[in-house]
C-alpha cells in the first residue's frame, strides 16, 4: 500500500492527521482489543458475530493507520509564501462567471473540502489560478469544454 507520492499540506492538515493517528491507536485501538476480548470470551467463534464484527473494525483501524503513517512520512509542508501570487496556503478571493466574491484557501488534495472552502492546488481552478496575481482576469475551460471567467480579486 506504500507509495512514494508527496502530499501537500498546511502545518494544520499535519496537525489533524497527526490527531487521527494518535486517536487510532491510543482509543479505537484499544476499544477495538476490548471488543476483541470481549468476543472470544463468548466462546464459539465460527458464528460470532461480534467476533467477526470486531475483527473486520480491526482490520480497517490497522489500515488507516497505515494510510496515515505513510502520508505523514511524504507529506511536504506548505510553506509560506510571502508574494502577492497565488500558491497553496494563501488565501484568495474570486470572482468566478460574475458571482458574488468568494475567499478560499488554496490546499493540497488531501485538505481539499469545498464546502469550506478549501479549494484543491488539482482542481481545475485551483490550477488555474495558481501563480496568478490579484487584479488578473482569466476564463478556463472546465468539464464538456464549458467556458468559467474568474477575476482574483485578493491574494493574502
Amino acid at each position: 500500500m506504500e507509495n512514494n507520492e508527496t502530499y501537500k499540506l498546511t502545518e494544520k492538515g499535519i496537525q489533524k492527521l497527526k490527531d487521527e493517528l494518535h486517536k487510532l491507536k491510543t482509543v479505537d485501538r484499544e476499544r477495538n482489543l476490548e471488543a476483541l476480548k470481549e468476543a472470544r470470551s463468548q466462546g464459539d467463534l465460527t458464528e460470532n458475530a461480534d467476533y467477526d464484527s470486531a475483527r473486520e473494525e480491526q482490520a480497517q483501524i490497522e489500515k488507516r493507520i497505515k494510510e496515515l503513517e505513510n502520508i505523514l512520512k511524504h507529506a511536504e509542508l506548505i510553506k509560506g509564501d510571502t508574494s502577492n501570487r497565488v500558491n497553496i496556503g494563501k488565501r484568495v478571493t474570486l470572482e468566478i462567471n460574475g458571482r458574488p466574491e468568494e475567499a478560499y484557501t488554496l490546499v493540497g488534495t488531501l485538505e481539499a473540502d469545498p464546502a469550506n472552502k478549501k479549494l484543491s492546488n488539482e482542481s481545475p481552478i485551483g490550477k488555474a489560478v495558481i501563480g496568478r496575481k490579484k487584479g488578473e482576469t482569466l476564463t478556463i475551460k472546465i468539464d464538456n469544454d464549458k467556458k468559467i471567467t474568474i477575476k482574483i480579486k485578493d491574494v493574502k
